[in-house]
């Protein structure tokens, strides 16, 4: 059981407060020999995978570590710009680590205000008075729970799945404790 993530969401749609308790795990590790058969891009400051899906390595995953040592968004951990270390046939053959890479900032703000509008559109088009908006998204790898306060500030928590079970049980033992 694990929580990923908690935001805390004001009424406009502005981003709080946010905690990541998530460690992007390496989806695939591969040696790899000269040419790269992958096509690599830099997208928001990160190296990506853009064509040539192979052996657990997917369209969209980041590149995490070259050789075993991390990298900085698109430099090396010795500064060196990765894109560049790529092309050059002596550094080969290379340990190449994909994954997920975490959100950014400016990410993390904008998945925010996004999921407040969500929330506000669904609390309007509910066919229910007096709706309060979504309370769950659920997919097969995570849940998104989302608790709205008195003074309408949205708390979300990104829960893992093996987490449902226990929130379910929770919730039908109903409440315990002084003023249950």
């Amino acid at each position: 059981m694990a929580i990923f993530s908690v935001y805390v969401v004001n009424k406009a749609g502005g981003l709080i407060y946010q905690y990541d308790n998530y460690v992007p795990r390496a989806e695939a590790e591969k040696t790899f020999s000269y040419p790269l058969d992958l096509v690599l891009k830099i997208h928001d400051e990160k190296v990506v995978v853009s064509f040539g899906q192979r052996d657990g390595i997917r369209v969209g995953h980041a590149l995490l570590s070259i050789n075993g040592l991390d990298v900085n968004g698109k430099f090396t951990a010795d500064g060196k710009e990765i894109i560049e270390y790529l092309k050059n046939s002596t550094n080969y053959p290379l340990s190449i680590r994909f994954g997920r890479a975490r959100l950014s900032s400016n990410e993390k703000l904008m998945l925010a205000s996004m999921f407040h509008s969500l929330f506000a559109i669904g609390s309007q088009l509910s066919p229910e008075v007096g709706s309060t908006g979504i309370e769950m998204l659920e997919t097969d790898m995570f849940k998104l729970h989302c608790f709205q306060t008195l003074t309408g500030k949205a708390m979300c928590e990104l829960f893992d799945q093996n987490l449902k079970g226990a929130l379910e049980i929770a919730d039908k033992a109903g409440n315990f404790g002084p003023g249950s």
